[in-house]
């Protein structure tokens, strides 16, 4: 079983999962990193995180809603489809990841994830805009967003799993 997926009594799973739609939220909305093109944020690390630790039912209701409400908050244009995207991010990346952060398979899930980020934005771009190629325009700064994410899942994960936070997470 996953990392307390379906453990422990409803409300905690839902005071849980409500407080990693805010962490998702925060990460999103108040700490960006300038990049090339944009910004990148640490919301992807997060919901990387959230999935792997937690499974895909809190990784997508937390990567959904955590970053939708950020997007209607500055981007409010983007607000359905990064529902859409970043749910279905924390949703593969919690069904194919195992629950140790340093393993091929979690890589596998990791790398998955962040492609079907950069493809799901693509297409938002393309519809949202009119135009395959300005979706396309987005790919770059996309692909720098999610290796960001990616960094500061592993580097974060490694820490958090070096503290015992996995093993604590299992018994609650």
């Amino acid at each position: 079983m996953r990392l307390n997926e379906k453990r422990g009594h409803p409300a905690v799973r839902l005071a849980r999962t409500a407080l990693c739609t805010a962490i998702v939220f925060v990460a999103t909305f108040f700490i960006k990193i300038p990049i090339p093109l944009g910004y990148a944020n640490l919301g992807n690390g997060m919901i990387l995180l959230i999935s792997v630790f937690f499974g895909p039912g809190a990784g997508a209701v937390a990567g959904g809603v955590g970053s939708a409400l950020a997007d209607l908050v500055s981007f409010p244009g983007w607000t359905i489809p990064t529902l859409i995207i970043k749910a279905l991010m924390g949703a593969l990346c919690g069904a194919v990841a195992d629950r140790r952060v340093k393993s091929l398979r979690t890589l596998a899930a990791v790398i998955a994830a962040s492609a079907e980020m950069i493809f799901g934005y693509f297409v938002g771009g393309a519809i949202l805009y009119g135009s395959v190629y300005t979706g396309a325009l987005q790919i770059p700064g996309l692909s720098v967003e999610a290796l960001v994410g990616i960094a500061v899942f592993f580097i974060a994960g490694a820490a958090l799993e070096r503290a015992g936070v996995t093993t604590r997470i299992n018994k609650s």
